[in-house]
């Protein structure tokens, strides 16, 4: 249970040791009640808020108030100790009176608090107890300071307790604790045994070893590692297996594998299970969204509308205890499973799980995002000692900056206000203030946007709807979607504004329809990032394409002595022709029915050399379809086209893929299921331009950054060719110009950082899915200009070192490679 960690030592000779803190101790043990999205924020997040309030009152306080005392405690238990630590917020001696003072903020109206939240006051019981066991007092005093978030105001609860009372009281806790406790020891042991006795599954390949071998190094140095792993190294086991062995030496607690898709956890999962097969006992959970778990139709979380959140958290810990005996994988199926026969919520079970798993595989999201993180593990102040593996690591630039960033936009006040009507005018004057400052920023706003230079007005504004939201929903909740996502939304904003820093950017933008949106914008997520990575070890970001690796050092939190290692590629790469055709251009500036014919004519030349399947990758769907009309206008009989819709399912992509996965060199299409563009049934792929049954070559017409351009294998004949029209550098729009002058402001390559660096690394992407194993063979060709500058050539992989140059004249290069390639699987 990741409330703290187990030593081998500890008093009483060569004991274990289970360490836990306090809050965690009573926050688990005695929690119970409803689950209730309607109302304010739960418990655990309030523990979380006014830092800010603690410093202040104890400020204010007087020379016999003593703050921020450290308490900790040894319990033995026969085989084991239990080791309770815990920081009270302030030790009172006056005269012969010794209370101890634990201080809440919270964003509801503490006036209106009747009695302190009982697991607010069990924490203070806890330090009183270890206080006055260790002073040998006969009594102590408990006071609660409960301070509003905002307004300020300030509540006392206070209570005498004698220490016989709080001894029985503290006794019974840890009998309910001991269960859990003895349960981790001896899952330690058995995991550690296991992983003592576990090997490497195959043989190394080329590089392998070495790759497993900087990770392990990595860890032991408890450094941070950008590592750039080519498709086919094998870099999923070669960053886990280290991980899992350091963890059996004590060098590291749980492993975080994040990822940026759900492709990453499938095959995360699927490496884990083949350590299983080889004996490994290791827990791991693969953490969904909420959505993902429901049993329920639609995910309404409060007592009224859902039976699995009234009373959830009265039985949660007989669920979690009954699971944990059961399994070592809990997949979605399983946790639904066990969900509905203790009648408690599957997402909150699977977030509780999480606390006692080996391995986490989990979204960007549940480690960095200040509004989703896993709080359990990632609460300001705690330092954990996690191995993260982040996955596809070059999605985390973006993803990072949005995490970071929060808008309120006028819009949604005017919904808000219409939904309120007549139901609270507190809230409503709130919003109404709110509105008119925001008002304020859209008149000074000319143009398409500007930048401010302060937040102030609007977050104190934004405070009190809080504030004033929780007031009223802890009397009566307010069962509106809209409403509730509103007020998210102010807390995002809230908790932004909080840690708003010089790589912000405050601006306000009019769009249009959607009114007008004041945002804080993170244009370098490095500082966030950085405090979330202190909760690991370390930290291992890999992917295949991190080029260059300066530029994600430096936006990933990189160091100056962390490391950065290129494995190299196990591929022939005889076996990848990388071709630039010059004749064409995805410039503004060019882009016209002449130049969409030409780029339309080069893909047709190109692929009528040799038949199979290809995937081009255009910069956007307007680029695309016109491409896509010259193209069917001069194809021949033997092509045939799929075509990325801009709204397509899950379901969709599957077959899209499906028919590259069975349409080889030599096979044809199924008729029956494709007739035309317009067929919509279920088992159709929609946007599929059909013809003759004799077609062999298949042409996918992709977006580039979409779906299709990252996270898929098709493996050997399923895919022979990428086409990359254009260099994939994100459209001009106001956050990017913001990034180019934040990056010049800052004596750094500003176009480079904010559309080059961003676009090359689709591009790579979108080649990488050529080769995927040792068997295929094909070619990638950038359609543009501009990639053989030098600018683009050095950004190319140390592999594409023999770079061809085709046009509409000359196009032998392509042949050549072909004729190659066949002669040798001809051989």
């Amino acid at each position: 249970m990741e409330k703290g960690r187990h030593e081998k030592s500890g008093i009483g000779g060569n004991k274990p040791s289970v360490e836990i803190s306090v809050r965690h101790l009573v926050e688990f043990i005695l929690r119970g009640g409803d689950i209730d999205n309607r109302r304010h924020a739960n418990a655990a997040d309030a523990m979380l808020e006014g830092a800010r309030i603690h410093r202040k009152i104890q400020g204010e306080q007087g020379s016999d108030y003593y703050s921020e005392v450290p308490l900790n405690i040894n319990i033995d238990c026969n085989f084991y100790n239990i080791a309770l630590s815990g920081r009270a917020d302030g030790i009172i001696i006056h005269d012969d009176k010794i209370t101890v003072d634990e201080i809440k903020g919270m964003y509801a109206d503490v006036d209106k608090l009747s009695e302190p939240v009982p697991v607010h006051l069990a924490q203070a019981m806890c330090y009183a107890y270890i206080y006055a066991q260790k002073e040998e007092l006969g009594s102590i005093s408990v006071r609660m300071t409960c301070c509003s978030i905002g307004k300020g105001n300030t509540r006392y609860f206070e209570s005498d307790f004698s220490f016989e009372f709080l001894s029985n009281w503290f006794n019974d806790l840890i009998e309910e604790y001991k269960r859990w406790a003895e349960f981790e020891l001896k899952w330690s042991v058995l995991r550690d045994d296991s992983i003592h006795e576990c090997n490497f599954p195959y043989e190394y390949r080329d590089g392998q070893k070495e790759l497993a071998q900087n990770v392990y190094r990595t860890i032991v140095h408890q450094k941070k590692l950008f590592l750039e792993a080519p498709t086919g190294v094998g870099k999923t086991l070669a960053v886990l297996f280290p991980s899992i062995k350091a963890m059996g030496e004590g060098k590291s607690g749980k492993i975080f594998y994040l990822t940026a898709k759900n492709a990453g956890a499938v095959v995360a999962n699927e490496t884990f299970s083949l350590f299983r097969k080889q004996g490994l006992r290791f827990k791991t959970v693969n953490l969904m969204a909420k959505e993902k778990y429901c049993i329920n139709e639609s995910c309404e979380c409060n007592p009224e509308k859902c039976p699995y959140a009234k009373g959830h958290f009265d039985r949660i810990n007989e669920a979690l205890y009954s699971l944990l005996q059961r399994t070592d994988d809990y997949s979605t199926d399983v946790i639904r499973a066990s969900a509905g026969e203790f009648m408690v919520c599957p997402f909150e079970m699977a977030l509780d799980l999480s606390l006692f798993c080996d391995g986490v595989i989990c979204d960007y999201n549940y480690a960095f995002d200040p509004r989703a993180k896993l709080k359990r593990f990632f609460a300001q102040g705690t330092k954990g000692n996690y191995i993260f593996l982040v996955d596809e690591a070059h999605n985390l630039v973006d993803r990072g900056r949005e995490m970071y960033s929060a808008s309120l936009r006028r819009k949604d006040i005017a919904v808000v206000k219409k939904r309120l009507k007549g139901l609270s005018r507190t809230l409503t004057r709130h919003l109404n203030t709110m509105d008119r400052l925001l008002k304020n920023r859209e008149e000074e706003t000319e143009g398409q946007y500007r930048l401010f230079g302060s937040a102030d007005d609007i977050a104190v504004s934004a405070g009190r709807f809080a504030g004033a939201y929780e007031d009223v929903t802890k009397e009566q909740p307010i069962d509106d979607d809209a409403v509730l996502q509103f007020y998210f939304d102010v807390r995002s904003f809230l908790d932004i504004y909080e840690i708003l820093n010089g790589k912000y950017r405050i601006y306000g933008k009019n769009e249009g329809r959607e009114g007008f949106v004041f945002r804080l914008y993170n244009t370098d997520p490095s500082d966030n990032l950085g405090q979330c990575l202190e909760n690991a070890v370390s930290t291992v970001f890999f992917s295949a394409t991190l080029i260059p690796v300066r530029y994600y050092m430096d936006l990933l939190a990189g160091k100056k002595d962390d490391y950065a290692v290129y494995a190299k590629s196990v591929f022939d790469p005889s076996k990848l022709g990388v071709f630039i055709s010059k004749d064409v251009s995805s410039k503004y500036n060019r882009r016209s029915q002449n130049e969409y014919e030409k780029i339309a004519g080069e893909i047709s030349r190109i692929i009528s050399i040799h038949n199979g399947n290809y995937m081009l990758f255009f910069p956007s769907y307007d680029f695309m379809e016109k491409v896509l009309v010259c193209f069917y206008n001069i194809a021949g009989p033997e092509v045939k086209c799929l075509v990325q819709d801009r709204k397509m399912t899950e379901n969709e992509r599957l077959l899209f893929l499906e028919e590259f996965s069975k349409y080889g060199k030599n096979s044809q299409l199924d008729n029956d299921k494709i007739t035309s563009v317009e067929r919509k049934e279920e088992n159709s792929v929609p946007g599929v331009i059909a013809g003759p049954e004799n077609k062999i070559t298949l042409v996918g017409f992709c977006v580039l950054g979409g779906v299709f351009s990252e996270g898929i294998d098709l493996t050997e004949e399923s895919l022979i060719g990428a086409i990359v029209i254009g260099t994939g550098l994100p459209m001009v729009c106001t956050e990017r110009e913001i990034l180019r002058e934040y990056f010049e402001s800052s004596d750094m390559e500003g176009f480079d950082y904010a559309y080059r660096f961003p676009g090359m690394n689709k591009v790579l992407q979108a080649a990488g899915r050529v080769i995927r194993t040792e068997n295929d063979r094909g070619i990638a060709v950038l359609m543009d200009e501009r990639f053989d500058s030098r600018q683009y050539r050095s950004l190319f992989p140390r592999e594409w070192s023999d770079t061809g140059i085709v046009s509409k004249e000359d196009v032998s290069g392509i042949e050549s490679f072909w004729k190659k390639t066949d002669d040798r699987d001809n051989k």
